[in-house]
């Protein structure tokens, strides 16, 4: 079994797209074939898949093992009404066969399998499952994703107290924007005080990968 991390965020639009782009890209420069899965995307209108289609652009350019993949192979369940799985399927079962399926082919192709979530970890997919359940399904150590804007103290520590109440293995690492200046004033100050590491997307993505992949 391929190395598997599995990256969350504490809500959507968070950057998880952004930040498992940058680590395969990272992943990949320290010579690991690299692979990824999203397993469940919503708001796909008339075959356009946006985090998909960036995803797979991306494995295509860092192995080529990968290059004759097609989205369906790493974008298993997708919906047109961008909600919460449950809602955009109509509150049907998950079809986690589809999901397995996709994930022994990718395996097949790479040292280091990411996935990617959609939202935050408590997202239901369906009656049984959270976002949560598929990291501990799939034996996935987890990157937490979080902002920097007002608010994300509190954000950071609920789902890292999941995830580790889980006793799923965590690592935190913040995208601040450009628009998040007040990071250093308003927030990091706590974070500084509990001895909270705080490594950020931009600026730190080799040492993100240096704990993730446990270099």
């Amino acid at each position: 079994m391929s190395k598997r991390i599995f990256i969350t965020a504490t809500n959507t639009d968070i950057g998880k797209t952004y930040t498992t782009i940058l680590l395969l890209q990272e992943l990949a420069s320290r010579g690991l074939r690299v692979g990824v899965i999203k397993p469940i995307e919503t708001g796909v209108v008339n075959g356009y898949y946006p985090d998909g289609e960036e995803l797979l652009s991306c494995i295509k350019e860092l192995n080529p093992e990968c290059k004759d993949l097609e989205l369906k192979d790493i974008v298993p369940i997708s919906h047109k009404l961008p909600a919460a799985p449950f809602v955009a399927n109509d509150a049907k079962a998950l079809d986690i066969q589809k999901i397995d399926t996709c994930v022994a082919k990718l395996e097949n192709l790479c040292d280091v399998l990411l996935f990617e979530g959609a939202g935050g970890l408590f997202v239901p997919l369906d009656k049984e499952y959270m976002i949560i359940d598929l990291i501990e399904v799939y034996q996935c150590d987890a990157l937490l994703v979080t902002h920097c804007s007002l608010g994300c103290i509190n954000d950071t520590l609920l789902s890292k107290k999941a995830l580790d109440d889980a006793k799923i293995k965590n690592t935190v690492a913040f995208n601040c924007r450009t628009n998040d200046e007040s990071f250093k004033e308003i927030s990091k100050p706590y974070f500084d005080a509990i001895n909270f590491k705080v490594m950020r997307v931009d600026e730190d993505i080799d040492k993100i990968c240096d704990v993730v992949y446990n270099f």
